[in-house]
């Protein structure tokens, strides 16, 4: 893939290795606009990715791989374009945390190493710069083929990775990624916890049922200011050896005198007077109705 400027003084090596900084091995002096460059480089090459995909969107962008801990390996072609170079392709790569299962259907967990794009322009493949590229990762990050795991490979890829390193038989997964064979031999997996299972709940016991009630009914009680009790409460009873009691107890008080004879039940007994008051209402009385007769006459 051509571009307008200098592809050779942009990546001076015939691969670089490329991370978050989006720069070559040896850092090119006096390009203070290397960066943007680099740029245009991996977004082009990522949408030619993703079309000969068939991929709604581009899956490999400069931006992606300033936000992510990936390594982009991408190869020139520094005689073509006049001597200033093109871009070759690029291959992808980058640990991911996977759950995989092994040859037995055990579930697994593990991290390693994997093929998250790879790309190649359409007028030099089955030049070898495929093999030359994937060959390069491989000693840069000291791992075998089977020892990774490839996300969503094309059926070009599957036959790239049979035809050079016989990688033929893969293990089937549930996800997008393709392991082979060789990926669970000789490697550190970590086995998954089982989750226990949730124990079946159980009847309901008359207590707890009671206890609910209760809980129900003292949630019903209005706070202290807005209730409301049907009747006062009682009075606390006076100890018989107080002497509020003594004082109050019939009998017992030294200005009173003798007790008064008790009426006949159902007979409402009257206040007791003394004879000598008993007379002294009668004449009171008599003194009244002599002056009422006077005023009428």
């Amino acid at each position: 893939m051509e571009f307008p400027f200098d592809v050779n003084a942009l990546f001076p090596e015939t691969i670089s290795v490329l991370d978050q900084n989006l720069c070559a091995a040896r850092k090119p002096h006096g390009r203070p606009d290397a960066q943007n460059q680099t740029a245009i480089v991996i977004d082009e090459l990522g949408k030619a990715s993703a079309k000969a995909q068939q991929l709604p969107a581009p899956i490999t962008s400069a931006a992606k791989l300033q936000s992510n801990r990936h390594y982009l390996y991408l190869l020139k072609d520094g005689e073509r374009n006049g001597g200033r170079g093109v871009a070759v392709g690029y291959l992808k790569v980058g640990y991911k945390k996977l759950f995989l299962l092994d040859q037995r259907g055990a579930h697994v967990e593990t991290e390693p190493l994997c093929v998250l794009d790879f790309y190649v322009t359409e007028n030099l493949q089955r030049h070898g710069y495929g093999l030359e590229l994937f060959r390069f990762m491989l000693e840069h990050k000291k791992v075998e083929p089977e020892q990774m795991a490839y996300d969503r490979p094309s059926p070009k890829f599957l036959a790239f990775l049979e035809k050079h390193f016989e990688l033929k038989h893969s293990v089937p997964q549930v996800n997008n990624f393709v392991v082979f064979d060789g990926f669970f031999r000789n490697r550190s997996v970590v086995p998954l916890r089982k989750v226990p299972l949730k124990k079946p709940e159980g009847e309901i016991k008359p207590y707890s049922l009671m206890e609910r009630e209760v809980v129900r009914e003292e949630q019903k009680v209005l706070p202290w200011p807005f209730v409301r009790s049907a009747a006062p409460p009682p009075s606390p009873p006076l100890a018989v050896s107080s002497q509020f009691s003594r004082s109050l107890s019939v009998g017992s008080s030294p200005t009173r005198g003798p007790p008064r004879p008790t009426a006949a039940p159902g007979v409402r007994q009257g206040p007791t007077l003394h004879p000598q008051s008993l007379d002294n209402c009668r004449t009171k009385r008599t003194s009244s109705l002599n002056r009422s007769q006077l005023s009428f006459h």
